[in-house]
């Protein structure tokens, strides 16, 4: 009986049924949907730009800082480069590092958080005490000290920002791993003498895909809140992004100019569409995953 009570509760087979789940969320839930829809835009965008919409890369004195028109739909910049074609090229560098942040960020919670709730004992207490340590440490300041001492590039930027953000993953997988290992089928897992990579990976995880994917979300969002924050302090060296833009915006003394307010407008409501897409995203995922929230 038990055996066959494991065999129905495979790990593919909670998988499917979260992805299931996740997209019931999206479809279903118009606001995940408009988020859903808002966030494909940004990628597409992101990833047609560089062949429909080519940066300037020349300037034109007589171009500078002038204001929308047919030729350029959002004026120009302070070296006469067109606006529309630096929005369109720049949310690429925003999106990839948040997501390459956010992954190596959870893949360091997620490992450590779940066997650390499994493993227990000396191993989960020394785990706790470094997490509360590390979540002492204001993460923002230290980002701002590490650029005076480190020159941070993409690479870098996305170790260090992952590195920063595992002790919150890890607190909150530790405990819903801690109640999914009481559930029966884990026990029958470990009366088989399963490995505890095998039971960690192949039979919590699965059961922890959508309470994930939100916190995925959430990784990313305080990931682009960051990179923005280094760009616009010009702390963070990074080519062509829409942070980028907003500083170049302010230190001309655009907000002055009110004919080219959309150098700076135009970045900064772009990075509030992408934050408000994950946002919107993740509400719906929480609606679907979490069942004190179902409609």
């Amino acid at each position: 009986m038990a055996e066959k009570t494991y065999k129905t509760l495979s790990s593919s087979g909670r998988i499917h049924k979260a992805l299931k789940q996740a997209e019931y969320a999206i479809v279903h839930d118009k606001v995940g949907f408009i988020g859903f829809l808002i966030l494909l835009a940004i990628i597409i965008l992101s990833l047609i730009s560089p062949f429909v919409f080519p940066v300037d890369v020349e300037s034109d004195p007589s171009m500078i800082l002038q204001g929308p028109s047919r030729e350029h739909i959002l004026g120009t910049d302070h070296l006469g480069r067109d606006i529309w074609a630096q929005i369109a090229n720049g949310g690429r560098e925003l999106l990839f590092l948040s997501f390459v942040t956010a992954l190596l960020g959870m893949l360091i919670g997620v490992i450590l958080g779940a066997f650390s709730a499994v493993i227990g004992g000396k191993f989960d207490e020394i785990m706790l005490f470094l997490a509360d340590v590390w979540l002492s440490i204001p993460r923002f300041p230290l980002l701002v000290v590490f650029s005076g001492f480190f020159t941070l590039n993409n690479a870098t930027l996305s170790i260090v920002l992952a590195v920063l953000s595992w002790a919150g993953i890890f607190r909150t997988v530790r405990s819903q791993v801690l109640s999914i290992k009481e559930r029966d089928y884990i026990e029958v897992a470990f009366m088989q003498d399963l490995s505890l990579p095998h039971i960690v990976i192949k039979e919590i995880l699965p059961n922890m895909m959508g309470f994930l994917a939100v916190n995925f979300t959430l990784l990313m969002r305080s990931t682009i809140y960051s990179q923005v924050g280094l760009v616009f302090l010009g702390l963070l060296p990074l080519e062509q992004n829409w942070g980028v833009m907003i500083n170049l915006a302010w230190t001309q003394g655009v907000i002055y100019n009110p004919r080219t307010i959309m150098y700076l407008l135009a970045p900064t409501i772009m990075i509030c569409l992408l934050i408000l897409s994950l946002v919107w995203i993740g509400k719906a995922l929480e609606d679907v995953f979490d069942p004190s929230l179902r409609k």
